[in-house]
């Protein structure tokens, strides 16, 4: 359902920084949060919402909350890293959502990322907020929006033949060994890829050593979950030319985290041969659902995910600012 434009309440609404505020406050935001996760993604959002209680309680949480009525119904938190700034989060409680509401949230994480004069590019890809054709966002000249599924798969019906391999692999568990090659593989697999354009992590080896580290360490994409990440190896060369990376997301459901093969063996089946393997490691553990995103625009992936089983259950938007320094 898309955010409705609602009649103001009986008192204007309120910024308030987060550090004003304690976990009690938010109690009832975060707990209709953590209900929209599961019922809408399927994910347990409660080690993330205990993040967030955690980091507020000791006034160390960047972000504001929508106070209205003395209520605070919506919140944002970014991170400063480096010289960018990421969105981590933004919820608007379903009673009060409106477009405009999102938006003063919105607006006010985006003129406190940009007071930071190291930081040069800021990011988003916030899953809870409503998705809307031409909504209006913070910042337009410049923003660059671009359109992404969450794509679901019932494991339980799912049929996974046996793929043609028409280069030869070799299909080995990912372990903490490959990490290295890994991130040198996301670097040169995305060099020009829209993907790149929305997470600048996967343009440099030292960018994608970091995701690696966050998606295996923290609770973003779920809990990481080695027996479902596969690494394909060229057996002639001995050289990493895949990797499929799986996380559980909650006790029955799990994520593909992250999918690329080298550009050397693309168009072979090598994708495919990952993905498979992890889908029905998550099945022999007793997922019956796994679920992906994938940017819209990236369409031969799109369509392979389509052939595997995968639906779209629902759209979000991906927001890059740059260019705010000049």
């Amino acid at each position: 359902m898309a955010a409705r434009l609602n009649p103001a309440p009986s008192r204007p609404p309120e910024i308030v920084e987060l550090r004003r505020l304690t976990a009690r406050d938010l109690e009832p935001l975060l707990h209709e949060e953590t209900a929209a996760w599961w019922n809408t993604l399927e994910w347990d959002f409660e080690k993330s919402a205990d993040l967030v209680r955690r980091f507020i309680d000791l006034r160390a949480l960047n972000g504001f909350a929508l106070v209205e009525d003395g209520l605070p119904i919506g919140y944002v938190y970014y991170v400063l890293e480096d010289t960018k700034g990421l969105m981590g989060d933004l919820y608007m409680m379903r009673e009060h959502r409106t477009i405009e509401r999102e938006y003063l949230l919105l607006a006010a994480a985006l003129h406190s990322i940009v007071t930071h004069p190291q930081v040069t590019r800021i990011e988003s890809q916030l899953m809870m907020l409503e998705f809307s054709i031409g909504r209006p966002v913070p910042g337009t000249p410049h923003l660059s929006t671009f359109d992404r599924n969450f794509m679901r798969i019932d494991l339980r019906r799912a049929v996974l033949p046996e793929g043609r391999l028409r280069r030869a692999i070799a299909i080995d568990r990912w372990t903490d060994q490959h990490q290295e090659a890994t991130a040198h593989l996301i670097s040169a697999a995305y060099q020009g890829h829209v993907d790149s354009r929305i997470n600048d992590q996967y343009r440099t080896a030292e960018g994608a050593r970091r995701f690696l580290h966050n998606i295996v360490q923290y609770p973003g994409c779920g809990a990481f979950f080695r027996p479902a990440s596969y690494a394909a190896f060229e057996p002639s060369r001995g050289l990493l030319c895949g990797i499929s990376l799986s996380s559980l997301v909650s006790r029955d459901c799990g994520h593909i985290t992250q999918i690329c093969v080298s550009r050397e063996v693309k168009g072979n089946g090598v994708g495919y041969a990952l993905l498979r393997q992890s889908l029905m490691a998550l099945r022999d553990m007793g997922c019956r659902a796994a679920t992906l995103t994938v940017t819209a625009a990236n369409r031969d992936a799109v369509a392979l995910y389509e052939r595997v089983g995968f639906r779209t259950v629902r759209r979000f938007s991906a927001h890059v600012w740059e260019g705010f320094r000049g």
